[in-house]
């Protein structure tokens, strides 16, 4: 028997929904109800310093007030904390990860201090100041102190070998060396975006992830982390972003419309639906 299309939506509960959301949402909608498929949405609540209950609540107005709905319940990340305490635990087994110390301030002013720092698709990457600590000094700073994760990605490449996922129709190579060697678990919070989202779109049998073109290089460090942990990989459909008249990404630093603003000022959602479906958006946006 076919597995059925499954999709999900996933926000992060640190503001309320902008249009850019919406759209995503609406594609990811869908794409699974166009075949007869399910449809989840998935709180990703993990970041104890942004994360807050009324944008939950709003998250769950404003998808109501578009019209869409969703299949059983809501999954909150805050609540399955053990499932990838548990994953961090094998890969730790595995010698794949190892404790980093640094301070934020310590990596920049390190990768201020080099000649040609390389960088990655977030940024410049983490110099590896803790990769090469001896097993004595980590065990006594890690019962010093608080501290994160690191995945060693040159290491676990050599155990997975060369990686591959489907964005569309389009087999794309696996580089997640790019990214570095990535926190898997912060000191303030039990696991990252990267293990969480991995694990979740497993759990929940997510066959396809329709997301923004934005996450398409985050896409590599999930196919790896897949590969080690004996996960399947889904189709990834990555699609391009919704952009103002100057041509800028909508996002909340840039102050897109946010959905309560629009419903606010009186807006239709039928209509705004319609148009999101059709690629428009209100006067004075475009896509990109």
């Amino acid at each position: 028997m076919p597995i059925p299309v499954t999709t999900r939506f996933a926000p992060s509960p640190t503001g309320r929904l902008h249009l850019g959301h919406a759209y995503s949402c609406v594609l990811a909608h869908d794409y699974a109800r166009q075949r007869g498929g399910r449809f989840l949405l998935r709180i990703e609540d993990i970041d104890p310093g942004r994360a807050r209950p009324e944008y939950v609540a709003g998250i769950i107005e404003d998808l109501r007030w578009l019209g869409l709905s969703w299949d059983g319940e809501v999954t909150f990340q805050s609540r399955r904390l053990p499932v990838y305490a548990e994953a961090l635990e094998r890969l730790k087994a595995m010698g794949l990860l190892y404790p980093c110390f640094c301070t934020r301030s310590e990596i920049a002013a390190e990768i201020a201090a080099s000649a040609a720092a390389p960088h990655g698709p977030d940024g410049p990457l983490y110099p590896g100041t803790c990769r090469n600590l001896s097993p004595e000094t980590r065990q006594r700073r890690c019962a010093a102190g608080p501290h994160a994760w690191r995945l060693d990605v040159t290491s676990a490449l050599a155990r997975t070998g060369p990686l591959y996922w489907e964005d569309g129709d389009t087999e794309v190579p696996a580089e997640p060396e790019a990214f570095g060697d990535v926190v898997l678990a912060r000191k303030d919070a039990p696991t990252s975006y990267h293990l969480a989202v991995t694990i979740d779109d497993a759990a929940q049998g997510v066959t396809d992830v329709v997301r923004g073109r934005d996450l398409y290089a985050a896409t590599d460090i999930h196919r790896l982390l897949q590969a080690l942990l004996g996960l399947p990989t889904p189709h990834y459909r990555h699609h391009d972003l919704l952009t103002d008249g100057e041509g800028r990404r909508l996002a909340k630093r840039s102050g897109a419309p946010t959905l309560a603003g629009l419903r606010d000022a009186g807006a239709d959602p039928g209509a705004l639906v319609a148009d999101l479906r059709a690629g428009r958006l209100p006067a004075g946006y475009c896509t990109a």
